[in-house]
C-alpha cells in the first residue's frame, strides 16, 4: 500500500474535518507543557492526544478561575439591576403556583426564568449565589468555545488569547450591565456553541444551539447568520445539513410555543411590544446611550483595535474568514433591536470581537508586542473589577429601605403592588405580587432607554389595562408604594390608577421618595394630594 502523502491539490492538507489548516505561525504554548511536533496542528492531533489533553486541563481550569476573579463583584450584593430582581419575583411566582405568560409574564424568553426557579428549589430562595455561581460557569463555558474556535482555526496559542480574551471583555461596560446574572451572560454560550458545531458541520447540534440561545433572549437568534454563512462555505451536499440545522433550531422553539400556546408566547415574544420597541420621539437620547455604551466597550477592545489600525496601516490583513464578520454584523445588528442600547446588550459582541483580538495579535511579527496588548487588556479589565466594587448602590439602597418599610406595614400573606421599575421590592421585601405586571412599563410604556417619551396609558401593551383593573377588583393589595418618585409614569399621569387609590386607599407615609397607601376609607386621600407626589 502506498503511504506517501497525497500530491492531489484538491486533497492536500484536508483535514477529517473537511478544513484546511493554515500553517502554524507560532510555537507557543502553554507553560508547563512540551511544545507541539510540527504535524500537529490543532485538528490533526488525536481526539485523546496526550498533548490535547493536557492543553484543555491547562486552560479550562485557567478559564474557569479568570472567569470567577473578574465576576467577584457580582457577589458583593445582592442583586445588582431590576431584571435580577424581575426573574428572582418571577421564579417565586412561578414556585407558588403561577403559570409563565399568563399569571408571570414578561417580554422575554423562558429559559432564564426557568433556572431561577431550579435555583431556588435546590438552594433555596433567599440569595441569587447560586445564579451568580452559575454566571461565572455561562462565562468560563463561553469562553471555552471561543478559544476551541481559535484553535482550531489559528494555533494553541490563538486558542489561549481567545479564550481570555472573551472572559476579560465580558466585563468591559458598566458592572451594572455586566456583573448581573441575566439574559447575555447565558445567552453567550449558546451562541458560542451554535458557531462551534457548525464550524465541525455538526448542523443539528448547530441548531439546538441557536434554539438555546433563542429561548434565552430573542437577540440570540443572530447567530443563524454566522451559521448559515458557515452552511454555504461547506463542501456540498448543503441541503440534508440545513435540514438538520432547521430540525435542531426550529423543533424545540416549536415546542415550546405549543407548550404555552402559540399565540400568547408569540405575543409575549415579540407582537405584543410593538409601542415598547419604537424610538419615535427618543431618536438623540437613543443615540448618546448608543455612542455611551459602544465607547465603554471599545476603551475595553483598545490595544486589539490599535493593533488591528497597525497592521492595516502595514496593508497587513488579519485571517478573519466570513462567517467571523457576519457573527460580528449580525451580533451589531441585534443591539439595534428595539432602539434601547443598554449596556448589557452589548455583550453580545464579545464572541467575535474576542476570535477578531486572537487573530489580530496572532500576526503582530513580535511575541512581546501581542504579549503587551494582551496584559494591557487585562489592565483595563482590572479597571472594571475595581469600578464592580466602587459602583455607586444608590438604587439598591433605595430599594432596600422601601423593601423593610413594606415588610413592616404588611403581613407575609399579604399581596402589595409597587407602582415603579423596581420588581426586585418584590423579592427583597419578601412580599407576593398583587398584579402579574410587575413594572409599570407593561402598563405605561416607560423604558429607561427611552426616558418619557410615548409614556401613558394609551401606550400600554395590549389589554393591560382592563386585565390590570380585574386584578386590583379581585383581590386588593394591602399596600401600594407610588415609586415613581417625579418619573413620566407617576400615578398623576396614569388617571385609572389614581382614581382607584382615592377612592379606596389612605396615605399614610413617605419613605425616600416613595409614597406609600394602605386600604382604608374611600376618598381620604385628597386627589391634590396623590397628584402632588405622582
Amino acid at each position: 500500500m502506498d503511504t506517501r502523502p497525497s500530491t492531489d491539490k484538491a486533497t492536500r492538507g484536508r483535514t477529517r474535518e473537511g478544513h484546511v489548516p493554515e500553517p502554524r505561525r507560532d510555537t507557543w504554548h502553554a507553560p508547563g507543557t512540551p511544545g507541539p511536533h510540527p504535524r500537529d496542528t490543532p485538528d490533526t492531533v488525536p481526539v485523546e492526544s496526550p498533548s490535547r489533553r493536557r492543553y484543555w486541563a491547562l486552560l479550562l481550569p485557567a478559564l474557569t478561575l479568570l472567569a470567577l476573579v473578574t465576576r467577584l463583584p457580582s457577589f458583593a450584593r445582592p442583586l445588582w439591576n431590576p431584571d435580577e430582581g424581575f426573574l428572582a419575583t418571577q421564579a417565586r411566582m412561578l414556585a407558588d403556583g403561577g403559570t409563565l405568560y399568563d399569571t408571570v409574564v414578561d417580554r422575554k424568553p423562558p429559559l432564564l426564568p426557568w433556572l431561577y426557579q431550579g435555583a431556588f428549589a435546590l438552594a433555596g430562595d433567599e440569595s441569587l449565589w447560586p445564579l451568580k455561581a452559575a454566571a461565572v460557569l455561562a462565562v468560563a463555558v463561553g469562553a471555552a468555545f471561543v478559544a476551541s474556535l481559535a484553535r482550531r482555526r489559528w494555533g494553541d496559542r490563538a486558542g489561549w488569547t481567545a479564550g481570555v480574551l472573551y472572559v476579560l471583555l465580558t466585563i468591559g461596560l458598566n458592572p451594572e450591565d455586566t456583573q448581573a446574572a441575566t439574559f447575555e451572560v447565558f445567552m453567550l454560550p449558546w451562541t458560542a456553541a451554535a458557531v462551534w458545531c457548525a464550524d465541525r458541520r455538526r448542523w443539528a447540534w448547530a441548531g439546538l444551539g441557536i434554539a438555546g440561545a433563542v429561548l434565552t433572549k430573542q437577540t440570540g437568534g443572530a447567530v443563524l447568520l454566522p451559521v448559515l454563512v458557515l452552511l454555504w462555505r461547506a463542501p456540498a451536499p448543503r441541503l440534508p445539513g440545513l435540514a438538520r440545522l432547521a430540525a435542531g433550531a426550529v423543533l424545540p422553539v416549536a415546542i415550546t410555543a405549543l407548550a404555552f400556546g402559540p399565540g400568547r408566547f408569540l405575543y409575549w415574544m415579540a407582537t405584543g411590544s410593538g409601542a415598547y420597541a419604537s424610538v419615535e420621539g427618543a431618536g438623540l437620547r437613543a443615540l448618546a446611550r448608543a455612542l455611551a455604551s459602544t465607547g465603554v466597550l471599545a476603551l475595553a477592545c483598545a490595544p486589539f483595535l490599535v493593533a488591528l489600525v497597525h497592521l492595516w496601516l502595514r496593508r497587513r490583513r488579519p485571517e478573519w474568514s466570513a462567517d467571523l464578520w457576519a457573527w460580528l454584523a449580525a451580533s451589531a445588528a441585534a443591539i439595534v433591536v428595539g432602539f434601547q442600547f443598554f449596556g448589557h446588550y452589548y455583550l453580545q459582541l464579545v464572541p467575535p470581537l474576542a476570535l477578531l483580538g486572537a487573530s489580530v495579535l496572532r500576526e503582530l511579527r513580535r511575541p512581546r508586542h501581542a504579549d503587551l496588548a494582551l496584559a494591557l487588556t487585562a489592565a483595563i479589565a482590572a479597571g472594571h473589577l475595581v469600578w464592580g466594587y466602587a459602583a455607586p448602590r444608590t438604587e439598591l439602597d433605595h430599594a432596600q429601605r422601601v423593601a423593610a418599610e413594606v415588610r413592616a406595614r404588611t403581613q407575609p400573606s399579604d399581596r402589595v403592588l409597587l407602582w415603579g421599575m423596581h420588581p426586585e421590592g418584590y423579592w427583597l421585601a419578601d412580599r407576593a405580587p398583587a398584579s402579574r405586571y410587575l413594572t409599570a412599563g407593561f402598563l405605561t410604556n416607560f423604558s429607561g432607554g427611552r426616558g418619557g417619551v410615548r409614556v401613558g396609558e394609551r401606550y400600554a401593551m395590549e389589554g393591560a389595562w382592563p386585565h390590570f383593573r380585574r386584578e386590583l377588583r379581585d383581590t386588593p393589595p394591602a399596600l401600594v408604594v407610588d415609586d415613581s418618585r417625579g418619573a413620566p409614569y407617576g400615578i398623576a399621569s396614569t388617571p385609572t390608577l389614581r382614581n382607584y387609590l382615592e377612592r379606596h386607599y389612605d396615605r399614610v407615609g413617605e419613605v425616600d421618595g416613595a409614597v406609600l397607601y394602605v386600604r382604608g376609607n374611600a376618598g381620604s386621600a385628597p386627589h391634590g394630594g396623590v397628584a402632588r407626589d405622582g
